[in-house]
Parts: structure tokens; sequence; C-alpha cells
């Protein structure tokens, strides 16, 4: 039987991404990310099938990155605002984690539950980097659900998608909680 941990119960409730913008240095190192990524691979994956990967951004990385998105949205047909957004994910960024959705050809395993274990590795990181004291915030945007763009951004395969860029640094500030779903709103019990 598991024990209870109130302590873990405690920090998911009361959890909050920080805002990308507001992350600053010092940023992870690899000795550092290393349990965060494991503690992120840790989640519920029919088959063990591992449909996902990691790709780390440093800066310079995000600065490339960045330096592809306005001929992206210009082919997209996005606004200069969505243009300028979109680049204020990796302009003001210093440090992100990729989480890829990399499916795996299977006769028992859905797709869709695939992708359910690849947006919880992002949950997973993101909830891991906060836990252990650094900011972190989950994003992806626009950009990210262009076959172009991952092509020439992340070098993906055709089949691999991205499931979130979680950004990882130091907080600068903390922002005020946000108003959250009304549990007993959203929730059905069935009885019979």
């Amino acid at each position: 039987m598991n024990a209870a941990r109130p302590d873990v119960l405690d920090f998911l409730l009361t959890r909050r991404s920080r805002p990308s913008k507001t992350l600053t240095l010092p940023v992870p190192t690899p000795d550092e990310l290393g349990p965060m990524l494991t503690a992120a691979s840790r989640v519920p994956d029919h088959g063990a099938l591992v449909p996902f990967r990691f790709i780390v951004l440093e800066r310079p990385a995000l600065e490339r990155i960045s330096g592809l998105i306005e001929a992206t949205g210009a082919r997209m047909g996005k606004t200069p605002e969505e243009i300028a957004k979109q680049k204020l994910v990796y302009d003001a960024g210093n440090f992100a984690v990729a989480v890829i959705f990399s499916p795996k050809e299977s006769p028992k395993i859905p797709y869709a539950e695939q992708q359910y274990t690849a947006g919880a590795v992002c949950l997973g990181l993101l909830n891991a980097a906060l836990a252990i004291g650094w900011g972190a915030n989950w994003l992806s945007g626009w950009s990210s659900h262009d076959a172009q763009f991952r092509r020439e951004a992340y070098e993906l395969g055709e089949h691999e998608l991205i499931a979130g860029i979680v950004h990882i640094g130091t907080e600068s500030a903390t922002p005020p909680d946000r108003p959250r779903p009304d549990v007993n709103a959203i929730t059905t019990w069935v009885t019979a």
C-alpha cells in the first residue's frame, strides 16, 4: 500500500507555472536536468512504447529557432503581432526542453493513447522542475504545429510532433495565481 504524501498533494494543489519571459539565469546543468527528465519519463505508457523523446535547447538554439519564426509566420498568414508574440517564446528564453511526440507503430496501442503519454511527459517535466525549485512553463504555439517549421527548427521526422516546449530557469518574479476551474461544475458522478 502506498504511504500518504500530503506534501506532494499540497505541491500539486498549489503549483503554478511561471511565465517563460520571467525566467532568468542560471539554468539547469546537465546533472541537474537529468533527474527532471527521469521523473518526466515515469508516465503511464501503455505497451511501454516510449512514444516521446527530448531535445534540450540552450540559448543559441533558441535564437536560431526564433530566426525561423518570421518567415514561418509570413508563410502561414500570421499578423505582425502574432509573429512577435511567437518569437518571444524563443527570444525570452535561456533554456528549454522540447518534448517530442514520436509515435510508434503498434497494432494494440492507439495513436491517441501514445499522444496522451507525450502530454503527460510535458506535465511531468514541468512539475519536476517546479518541485526541485526551478521556474518552469509549458508552451507550444502556432509555429510548433507547422510541419515545415518542425523540420527546419527541430529536424523532426514526418511522423513526429512537438508535444510541448518546457522552459526552465530561475524565477525572477512569482506571478499571482490564476482562476481555477470549479471542480464540482465539471464533475459528473455515475452511481448506476
